[in-house]
Parts: C-alpha cells; sequence; structure tokens
C-alpha cells in the first residue's frame, strides 16, 4: 500500500512510492525483504498457494535486481530524470482486459482531486466554509488558543517551501482547520487537514501529518535533521520521481514536528484483496521495478547491482526469506489475538471505520 498513483506538478499521474513516515538512510536490503514479505502476507490473504505468493516475492527481487542493472548503466542524470508513467503501464499490459482493468483504475485515480472531495467534506456555516463534522473521522478541535497555534504553524511551515512556491501559498487564505483520523500505520499520531481558498474562492486542502522519529532510528543512527518532518520530505523528494509542490514541514509551539502535502491529489493505492496469482505476480514486478528507480537515484545502483549479481540466486533468497517471515507475522498476530481474548491486552475495537 505505500505504492501507487499520484500527480506530479505538471499533472502528469505516474507510478511511484508514495508514503514516507519512516524514512532514513540504512541498509538498502531492508525495503526490499519488508517489500517481498508483504506478497506473500498479500497472497495469503487472497487465499492463494504458497507456491503462488512465494512466486509473487521472487518476481518482485528479480525486477528489483534488473531494473537496477539497468539503472547501473545510466548516468546520475538520465536515474533522476526516469519515471514510471501511465503510458509504460498501459504499454506493458499483456492484452486487452487487463489494460482495460488499468486504464479504469487511472481513471479512479484522476478523480481523487480535491474539486470532487470538496462538496462532500465542506459545508456554509456563519458565511464561512467550514469542515463537515464527522466524528470520529473527522472533527473540529475546541481548544483555546487554536487558531492562533494553528496559523503559527503554517507560517513557519511557509519558510520551508522554496520562494517561489511561497508565492503561490500566499494566494490562498486560512479558512478551517480540523483532526482527521489517519490510516494503520499512523495510529497514535496527529493528523489534520487545512482548509485554504484564493481570492476567488479557489479551494486548497493540505494534510497535516505528525512526523516521529523513525522506527529504523535504534537500528541505524539519529536523523540528522532536528525535525522530523524535514526527514520525511527530503526522503521523499530524493527519492520519488516527482513529489508534491505543497510538501513541507512545519514544528507547533509544543513542539511536535509536522510535514504537509495536498490531501489525495492523485493518490490512489490499488487494491490488492481477492487479487489473482498471475495479477500479483505483475504488480510485484511494478514494485520491485520502483524500489529500484528510488534506490538508483538515492543511492549507488553499481555496488548494489554488482553484489546482487546475474544469477537467480539472490532472487531465490528473497522467497525463501519472505515466507519465513510470513510464518513469523502470522505467529504474533496469533498471539496478539490470543492475548487480547484473554484479557492480558485490552483492544479497542472502533465501528464504521
Amino acid at each position: 500500500l505505500n505504492f501507487g498513483f499520484f500527480a506530479t506538478p505538471e499533472r502528469n499521474l505516474v507510478f511511484d512510492i508514495n508514503d514516507f513516515d519512516e524514512t532514513l538512510p540504512a541498509p538498502w536490503e531492508w525495503d526490499l525483504k519488508r517489500l517481498v514479505v508483504s506478497f506473500v502476507i498479500a497472497g495469503r490473504d487472497s487465499d492463494l498457494s504458497e507456491r503462488e505468493s512465494k512466486a509473487a516475492a521472487i518476481d518482485c527481487a528479480r525486477s528489483y535486481r534488473e531494473h537496477l542493472r539497468e539503472y547501473s548503466r545510466l548516468s546520475p542524470l538520465e536515474v533522476w530524470y526516469t519515471r514510471i508513467g501511465v503510458e509504460q503501464v498501459l504499454e506493458m499490459a499483456p492484452d486487452e482486459k487487463t489494460r482495460k482493468i488499468r486504464e479504469q483504475m487511472m481513471t479512479k485515480a484522476r478523480e481523487r482531486i480535491i474539486e470532487h472531495l470538496y462538496p462532500k467534506i465542506v459545508t456554509q456555516s456563519g458565511g464561512r466554509n467550514r469542515f463537515v463534522d464527522q466524528p470520529p473521522i473527522l472533527y473540529h478541535v475546541n481548544e483555546p488558543d487554536w487558531e492562533t497555534l494553528v496559523r503559527e504553524g503554517l507560517e513557519d511551515y511557509r519558510q520551508s517551501l522554496p520562494e517561489e512556491r511561497r508565492v503561490l501559498f500566499d494566494r490562498y487564505q486560512l479558512e478551517d482547520f480540523a483532526l482527521k483520523v489517519v490510516g494503520i500505520g499512523s495510529v497514535g499520531t496527529r493528523c489534520y487537514i487545512a482548509l485554504l481558498f484564493s481570492e476567488d474562492n479557489h479551494p486548497l486542502i493540505l494534510q497535516v501529518k505528525e512526523a516521529c522519529p523513525s522506527v529504523l532510528e535504534p537500528y541505524t543512527a539519529k536523523s540528522q535533521y532536528e525535525n522530523q518532518g524535514q526527514r520525511v520530505v527530503t526522503g521523499q523528494r530524493l527519492m520519488q520521481s516527482s513529489s508534491d509542490i505543497f510538501l513541507g514541514w512545519t514544528q507547533g509551539r509544543r513542539g511536535n514536528n509536522f510535514y504537509l502535502r495536498q490531501l489525495r491529489d492523485m493518490k490512489f493505492s490499488l487494491p490488492i484483496e481477492g487479487v489473482s496469482a498471475v495479477q500479483l505476480q505483475r504488480y510485484a514486478e511494478f514494485c520491485g521495478w520502483t524500489l529500484a528507480r528510488a534506490h538508483a537515484k538515492s543511492g549507488d545502483a553499481a555496488t548494489i547491482s554488482g553484489y546482487l549479481g546475474k544469477g537467480d540466486q539472490f532472487d531465490l533468497a528473497m522467497g525463501e526469506f519472505a515466507i519465513a517471515y510470513a510464518e513469523q507475522t502470522e505467529q504474533d498476530h496469533a498471539a496478539l489475538v490470543e492475548a487480547v481474548k484473554t484479557g492480558r491486552v485490552e483492544a479497542l475495537v472502533e465501528e464504521n471505520l
């Protein structure tokens, strides 16, 4: 789910990595190990056989190795300019049925823009545009001096933008601010959305996500950035083929770090529930390719490629690792379920989320 489509500043649709909350310089294979395991777990969740799930993990590793070798032959500038656009995704469709499925997904991605979202979550109240409270998913915060804190944070965020982006940001004025419940991977962190309008009443919605120290930090080194939001933004700009024009960071008066970006902006992760073995393997190849491009852009493609070699020993080893770690993941989850059942761990299950 950390891969998918989103819009470039030129409003083109690309396929890339789209979640960088834990980004930090670390051994390159950690990313790939995490990725191949996720394909085995996804395969099991879709009732695929062990052989089919393992095949997806192996295909992911193979795609990573082969594309990284291709990138190692390019100049740093050529690597920087590469991207996986919708045209490539469509051209690589093996048949007309697959092409139509991909076209439908891209249509859904293009619909995930503010013009479609805004009317559903905003209303007029007292002459002002306001978010519609939808507790526990979306609701306003009632605390003293809250608006002052928000405006201070946005002013600090403005300083993180390049000067030409500040000119663009200054064309919008804050209208409302609300708390928004985050996704599974960010549970327990603060997340807000800000509603801004231009003078001609054109909306802009920014997502404000809290950035905590990376989970990788205890096993590597402390981030060079004091602001964890800057860590996330830098990692995103470094590894993505193209990043959100409003990507920036801020620090609240209470010391919390945040990063900001546009809400949605064609961001769309492909649904993998119930996929076929062939679909999972094709998706694994795209994700392995995308990770190779990101590592070639941010690391030393030639050195990694030389280590991996031309044979398939590494791919097969990743397949074995993915099966073993998936087993461990399921054992850990079963232990958690049992702990909840016996009362050793308290679990709060929220309805309608």
